[in-house]
């Protein structure tokens, strides 16, 4: 390709189009153990090219994938993890009469990943020819074509129509070999994790195809299988004599070397990049991660010392984590390694890391969060008591709550609930059905000490929750307590934000301190910041009102110096008057970190006692809580308004 045409793909929509293989991976959660001995199991977007695609989209390329998924729960999961990771899913075509792929795998020994391939008749294998648009194919500065969809006629003859597209119009050829040898028929169910079958067969397939390519990428194994020799050298020069494309061999823990041009007669002579020494803990998946890495470089210009080595930092991530794609990095996370390393040979045990990678790939949020709190218990407990009526009748309430939300948020993004375990059950299904943000509180009411509700084994409860809700965690924490209670609160504290990374779900801190003594200018952003020096950094914090702008500014300091990847703030109410929470949020509204509020008792605790009480009927609470609900969104937006940005 002449440097023009590779200037005029740089201009194009699409950087790269990666194609074949979609599957939901189910990964067993128990590591070092028998495929035979695994109860429970992560589920995860699988599948070479489309591991490619969510790995490049990370690392900041405009990505899409073709492929066929089925018309059922796993393929809608496939196309909107894609949408969530940013990846183009134009070309997923759901096929209405196959199923999904799913791939069963585990981690029993290093470098040992048994795995099941359930690919019989399986929609992905399906693709074809009409699912390969010209526009589409013209769009990308590249494809990626894969090894996998030349083992049948349809998928064979699909790839081969988009490498003619896309050489017509000047746009990039990369094959990845990804050889499988079960999926090419060569090995038995049981023998997923195989990577070498000598084939005649296969060899001549890809031959066939080698020579239309810019780039082929591949293991050892796979050099040998794509160019039919039995030894590395000669497997190269056979490529070379069929192609001008760079040839990246893989290596594993060695890296990579890529050759440019002749190959040399010491392989050692060709292109490297750094290398990352670090513990092996899986190393399925790691391969998509390395071409991403060198996509990254490459379709962006970069020297190939300098994609080799992104390519090695990649696969570093990838083999010292348990999953697939949600284990690869994003950009900020490769460069913050890049830069600065890690102490840690096992990648996943670094903090810094983790949270650059949890913060950077969490599923996105609206900037702002108008949320109706109605979480509270022993409050509503009492009032039931009170009025001599059965306390379940508070989740009906709870309900109701919702849809007083959902009447003031109309459909908009930026609206949530606080609901609890204990009586929103009937309340879950409607907020979710509002696509409403969920938080749900883990306190004991009113506990100070810090204490759990009805969770002593926090993690394996909180694993039973669904992965859009927030953990919410109220702490009465003040600077002046004894240092047996803070040690205490602290402890908690750190328990319930491993937790929550643990268990992959965001974290809302929130503090009250001004009910256990005096909040001055710092009180609150000290909290903050001895938190933040424990190693807590949740994804939203909760905070009272602060009693000037000092105390705001102070605040936002802490919290732009620990965690520049925290969501924001969000305003408690405290059963203050309206009139007081309006002014409130004028003066919050200027902190551009303070995003919205959560208020309560303002909003439901005079239609909780009409409606408890039989004194109003469903309508008529509805009418309440919205009005009020109403008044306080219009305030925060109309103090937002007035504020600079």
């Amino acid at each position: 390709m002449t440097e023009a045409q590779r200037s005029d793909t740089t201009d194009r929509p699409l950087d790269v189009i990666a194609i074949g293989r979609s599957s939901v991976d189910l990964y067993g959660q128990q590591i070092y153990s028998r495929l035979e001995d695994i109860t429970s199991f992560a589920k995860s977007v699988g599948g070479c090219p489309s591991n490619i695609a969510i790995g490049t989209a990370r690392l900041g390329l405009r990505s899409a994938v073709i492929t066929r998924v089925g018309d059922e729960q796993m393929g809608r999961f496939i196309r909107e993890q894609m949408q969530r990771e940013g990846v183009d899913t134009q070309g997923i075509a759901t096929d209405p009469d196959r199923l999904t792929a799913l791939v069963l795998l585990a981690v029993e020994d290093e470098g040992v990943s048994p795995m099941i391939f359930y690919r019989t008749d399986c929609a992905d294998m399906a693709l074809s020819e009409a699912d390969i648009d010209d526009d589409f194919i013209a769009s990308a500065s590249a494809i990626v074509v894969t090894g996998t969809h030349f083992s049948r006629e349809n998928s064979d003859a699909a790839q081969r129509k988009a490498i003619r597209i896309a050489k017509a119009h000047g746009g990039r050829v990369v094959f990845d070999i990804d050889y499988r040898p079960n999926l090419w028929g060569l090995a038995g169910h049981g023998d997923g994790f195989a990577r070498y079958v000598k084939s005649d067969r296969v060899s001549e397939q890809l031959k066939s195809i080698l020579a239309d390519c810019d780039l082929i990428v591949g293991t050892e194994e796979e050099i040998r299988i794509a160019s039919g020799a039995d030894d590395v050298l000669g497997a190269l020069r056979t490529i070379r004599a069929l192609s001008a494309a760079t040839i990246v061999l893989k290596r594993g823990a060695m890296g990579c070397i890529v050759y440019d041009g002749a190959i040399p007669h010491d392989l050692e002579q060709g292109i490297v990049g750094d290398g990352f020494p670090i513990e092996i803990y899986n190393v399925l998946g790691a391969g998509d991660a390395f071409m991403s890495g060198f996509l990254r470089g490459w379709l962006k210009g970069e020297p190939l010392a300098t994609c080799a080595t992104w390519a090695n930092a990649c696969g570093a991530f990838a083999v010292s984590r348990l999953l697939c794609s949600p284990e690869y990095p994003s950009w900020a996370e490769l460069s913050h390694f890049l830069e600065n390393g890690s102490e840690q040979r096992a990648l996943r045990k670094d903090a810094a890391l983790n949270h650059i990678h949890w913060a950077t790939t969490r599923r996105a949020q609206p900037d702002t969060l108008m949320a109706l709190a109605i979480d509270h218990r022993s409050q509503l407990e009492a009032v039931a008591d009170r009025l001599k009526v059965p306390r379940e009748k508070i989740a009906g309430l709870k309900a109701l709550a919702v849809d007083a939300a959902a009447r003031v948020a109309k459909g908009r993004p930026g609206f949530g609930m606080l609901l609890d375990s204990t009586y929103g059950q009937k309340a879950f299904p409607r907020a979710a059905e509002q696509d409403f943000w969920i938080g749900r509180p883990v306190e004991q009411p009113g506990s100070r000490p810090l204490d759990f509700d009805h969770l002593p084994d926090l993690g394996s409860h909180l694993a039973e929750w669904p992965i859009g809700h927030t953990i919410k965690c109220l702490c009465f924490y003040h600077p002046a307590d004894s240092d047996e209670l803070k040690a205490r609160q602290e402890r908690e504290l750190l328990r319930v934000a491993d937790a929550a990374r643990t268990v992959g779900r965001e974290l809302l801190v929130e503090i009250i301190a001004g009910k256990h003594g005096p909040l001055t200018e710092t009180t609150v952003s000290s909290i903050l910041a001895r938190l933040y020096e424990l190693g807590i950094k949740p994804d939203w914090w909760k905070l009272e009102p602060q009693t000037s702008s000092a105390a705001w500014r102070a605040i936002e300091r802490v919290i732009e110096a620990n965690d520049p990847y925290c969501r924001g703030i969000v305003l408690l109410g405290l059963e203050a008057p309206e009139h007081e929470l309006v002014t409130a949020f004028r003066a919050a509204a200027a902190t551009p970190l303070v995003k919205g509020f959560a208020v309560g008792r303002t909003i439901f605790a005079e239609a909780a006692e009409n409606w408890l009480s039989g004194r109003i009927d469903d309508q008529a609470a509805v009418d309440d809580m919205a009005r009020r609900f109403g008044k306080l969104v219009a305030a925060w937006e109309a103090a937002r308004q007035a504020e600079p940005a």
